[in-house]
């Protein structure tokens, strides 16, 4: 099967050709990242309007370097959500009108499931039941995956993502955008220790996440320790290393230990790790250490595969097309789309008598 994925949520256009769900014949991606570094973050009326410049010239390019005619696809995939609506518009839209110009099958694909499935490329098979951590710039969740194409939420962050906390602790040091690379960089020379920042824990109990809290932290301590920023193409201090090495050692850890606690309550047989802040080489290092302890293996994608991209919506894909899942032309791009098939109440929902679907 030769599925074309497209993938347009944030500030990536991107488009793959996988077959069969686990060979990617090409991958094609046209990053955003310097058109919006002046601003600090990702400017969605520009993002848009890039993807409507790209997406034609990146479709062509991916079936170009695949050697693959149109005729020949069995089907499209594409991201329809979460992300920036008018990013997400761009790739439903142009994903629809092939899927109709050309008789082809069609499924919309949730953009965190397809970082769960950007694993499967360069790892053995998934052994279910999983547990997966999306880590990224919009997402941090742990998912129960007991069996394909099945998700339970056991945790989320209630604030800030991991990589929005990196994104805007680097811009209060002065680092630029996006701050992830950057400050895993300066964290190698730093030390860890240096600073002492609390790992965020919730009061009620519940193993969900929290960043901004620490991002908190980070402000008041360069405030009153008088860190002075970073000026445009000067050396970092030591005292920026340190707090560097600090910062995303409470990250790291407050990760690791919520899925390490998870994994021990929930038995899974593989743990995932995936999504930007999966390139992070102390989160991967933590992440293995974890599972030499709990006796199970853990899969990362490759660091190409980590940011955002479109084999992973094929990878999706192709397994929804397989189960005979279609979708039609009323489909539509939704910023709040989640991963909601299992129906869960816990505790604190029986004790309020209420319901609700993860």
């Amino acid at each position: 099967m030769l599925v074309l994925g497209i993938e347009t949520s944030c500030d990536e256009t991107a488009a793959a050709v996988v077959r069969d769900g686990r060979e990617i014949v090409s991958s094609i991606i046209s990053s955003q990242i310097d058109l919006h570094k002046a601003y600090g973050g990702v400017v969605p009326e520009l993002a848009s309007r890039e993807h409507l410049d790209k997406i034609v010239p990146v479709i062509e390019e991916a079936l170009e370097r695949a050697s693959v005619e149109l005729e020949e696809l069995d089907g499209i995939a594409v991201t329809a959500g979460p992300g920036l609506v008018g990013s997400l518009l761009v790739g439903v839209s142009y994903a629809k009108a092939m899927a109709f110009a050309l008789s082809k099958p069609l499924v919309g694909v949730n953009h965190i499931e397809g970082h769960i499935y950007s694993v499967v490329f360069d790892n053995p098979p998934v052994e279910y039941p999983a547990l997966a951590l999306v880590v990224s710039g919009g997402h941090t969740n742990l998912f129960l995956v007991p069996e394909p194409g099945k998700y339970r939420v056991v945790s989320r962050t209630r604030d800030d993502a991991a990589g929005e906390a990196f994104d805007k602790v680097a811009k209060m040091l002065g680092l630029g955008y996006p701050g992830g690379p950057v400050i895993e960089r300066l964290a190698r020379e730093g030390d860890s220790r240096a600073v002492r920042f609390a790992v965020p824990r919730m009061g009620d109990g519940r193993p969900d996440f929290s960043f901004s809290g620490l991002k908190t932290a980070v402000s008041k301590h360069i405030r009153e320790s008088g860190l002075v920023p970073v000026a445009a193409g000067a050396q970092p201090a030591q005292e920026v290393k340190d707090l560097a090495a600090s910062f995303q050692s409470v990250v790291v850890r407050s990760l690791v230990g919520t899925m390490e606690r998870l994994a021990e309550e929930h038995r899974p047989a593989t743990l995932i790790v995936a999504g930007g802040v999966a390139c992070n080489g102390a989160l991967r290092e933590a992440s293995r250490e974890a599972a030499v302890r709990l006796g199970i293996p853990v899969y990362f994608p490759s660091p190409h595969l980590s940011t955002d991209n479109a084999a992973m919506i094929a990878a999706a894909g192709t397994v929804k097309l397989m189960a005979g899942e279609r979708a039609g032309l009323d489909l539509n791009a939704d910023v709040t789309l989640r991963l909601q098939n299992i129906e869960v109440e816990d505790e604190a929902l029986r004790r309020s008598r209420v319901r609700y679907r993860l």
